[in-house]
Parts: structure tokens; C-alpha cells; sequence
């Protein structure tokens, strides 16, 4: 894990990878004054000019400035403000005019995190989220806050340690879009007397101990158990209950009984095609013997017609 010294030497590098892009106009100006310098020294034998080319194209090169298309340039004239200028060319004085600060006004994404924050109910997280901002007011960027990179950084992380205190860890686990909008809030008002806008704040993640870990991977499963049996204890009492239905309607209609006896025992005979035992109670209520009876009488009467059939052939 980083610690805060760590965390500053990142956003101090970050901050160094974003200098402003320096063109080649003034170091071009500076070339073609030295060139005209030393062709007037050659023809005219007047090498002093080749001296006051130098001082000239000096000059010329550091009045000479160009901001890009996302700059804005903070212009300290004898040390006091002056005005804002860019993008495109401008120019300066030399020696009285000073550009201290070239001012990025595209959005910016900073990463910033809390490690080993208590919630509200004293659980230890580490949060990582991503900050979006981006410098509204260049002037107030540069002249209210001594470097506003390393500030917004350090106002984002205090304001989600303080998030985290005030939260629950199901609450931040389960709603980080609402705490996503409330450090928006938070660090805009912060960050806003120093010309700098938040556009939004995203969580990336929230790691808790692995113990926590466990205890909770438990109890997700215990509760889907529990869910689980209370749905077959309910399916148990649907199909209870449609037997008791069924068992008052049979009780109140014998042929009922009767029909549905002789469907399960052809059921059983389609599908076994074997042996087929019946509790005499069964078979009595059905009337099974008389059935049965009858259906053997009508197999005896058709095998003596086939003999017939064959002994008359």
C-alpha cells in the first residue's frame, strides 16, 4: 500500500508530465535575426552588428510566446497580475513581463484513495476512486491556491475519509452512486474559490479484510438457503392442499374415486407392463376384481374363437 508520501511524490510527477508545450516560433525568430545580423556584418565589414543581432533576436524570442488551444497563460507584469492571455501568440515584455503559469483548461482525471478508513460501523476499507476536474477560472487557479493539482488532490482524499466515516459498509457496498454524488458535491464546494470544477467522482473499488470477506460470503450463503427452503416448505403446502381438495372431492363422489383408480391402474400397466399389486381396499372401492374379472372372461371367449377359427381351417 502507498503512504501519503508516496501519494504526493505520484501526483508531484503527474503534475510534471503536464508542462506546456513549448513552439519553435521564438527559437525560429531568434535564428533569422542572428542570420541578418551576420550577412549585414559580411557585407558591410561591420562585425559589431553580429552583437546587437544576438541582444535583438534575444529579445525578440522572449517576447515572443504561443499558448495552445487549451492554455491560458497568467502574465505577471513587475510581479503583479496583469492579464490572461491565449491560446494562439502573444507577446510579452522582456525582463518586465514574467509567464508563471500556464494553465491547462482541459478535463483532468486524478486517482486518489483512502487506505485503512473505519466506516460507520468500525469496519476498516481501503476505497481507490477517480476524480474528473477540470480549471473554470485560470486567473483564481493561479493566484488563490499555491499549486491546485496537489490541493484538489488532497481536498478529494479528505473528503472521502470523511464519507467513510459517516457510512455504513452495506451502504457504501451497495449505493456508491449515491456517495459517488455526495463527494462531487463535497469537493466542488471546496474546490470552487479556486476556479476549479469537479465534473464527477467514481468509485473504482472498496477492498475489506478478508475475514470481513468470508463471514459475509457466508451469510449471503446461509440466507439463499434460507430462501430456499422457505420456497419448498411453501410448494409443499400448495401441493397438500390441492391433495386435500382432491381427497374431499373423491370422498364426495364414488364414481369419482372409482374412475380415477382405474386411470392410475392403466397408467401402471402401460408403463410396467408387468405384475401389478393392489391393496384389497383399493381394489374394492374400485370394484377392481369385477373389472378385472370381467376383462379375463373377454380374453378366455377371444383365445377359444381364434381356435375355432384354426381348427376350422
Amino acid at each position: 500500500m502507498k503512504t501519503d508520501t508516496d501519494r504526493v511524490r505520484m501526483h508531484r510527477t503527474a503534475h510534471n508530465q503536464r508542462k506546456p508545450m513549448r513552439s519553435a516560433l521564438p527559437f525560429a525568430i531568434f535564428l533569422v535575426i542572428i542570420l541578418i545580423a551576420a550577412v549585414y556584418a559580411v557585407v558591410y565589414d561591420n562585425y559589431w552588428s553580429i552583437i546587437f543581432g544576438f541582444i535583438l533576436g534575444f529579445l525578440a524570442s522572449q517576447s515572443v510566446k504561443v499558448a495552445q488551444q487549451w492554455e491560458k497563460v497568467i502574465v505577471l507584469r513587475l510581479g503583479k497580475f496583469h492579464g490572461l492571455v491565449g491560446p494562439g501568440m502573444f507577446f510579452t515584455i522582456p525582463i518586465i513581463d514574467t509567464t508563471p503559469f500556464w494553465i491547462d483548461q482541459r478535463v483532468i482525471a486524478t486517482s486518489f484513495n483512502a487506505e485503512q478508513t473505519l466506516t460507520k460501523d468500525n469496519v476498516p476499507v481501503d476505497v481507490d476512486a477517480v476524480l474528473f476536474w477540470m480549471v473554470w477560472d485560470a486567473e483564481k487557479a493561479a493566484l488563490e491556491v499555491e499549486n491546485y493539482h496537489e490541493a484538489v488532490s488532497w481536498a478529494a482524499q479528505t473528503a472521502l475519509r470523511d464519507v467513510i466515516g459517516r457510512t455504513m459498509l452495506s451502504e457504501m457496498l451497495a449505493g456508491r452512486e449515491n456517495i459517488d454524488t455526495e463527494l462531487q458535491e463535497m469537493i466542488d464546494k471546496r474546490t470552487g474559490p479556486w476556479g476549479v470544477a469537479v465534473q464527477s467522482v467514481e468509485i473504482r473499488d472498496v477492498i475489506i479484510p478478508e475475514g470481513l470477506q468470508d463471514a459475509m460470503s457466508r451469510e449471503a450463503q446461509a440466507d439463499r438457503e434460507r430462501k430456499a427452503r422457505i420456497i419448498l416448505g411453501s410448494v409443499e403446502r400448495e401441493i397438500a392442499a390441492s391433495y386435500v381438495e382432491a381427497a374431499n372431492i373423491y370422498g364426495d363422489s364414488a364414481i369419482a374415486f372409482q374412475l380415477r383408480s382405474l386411470n392410475v391402474l392403466y397408467d401402471s400397466l402401460k408403463k410396467q407392463g408387468g405384475l401389478v399389486v393392489v391393496p384389497s381396499q383399493i381394489a374394492d372401492a374400485a370394484s377392481l376384481g369385477a373389472c378385472l374379472g370381467i376383462q379375463g372372461q373377454l380374453g378366455k371367449k377371444k383365445q377359444i374363437a381364434k381356435m375355432t377359427e384354426e381348427e376350422d381351417g
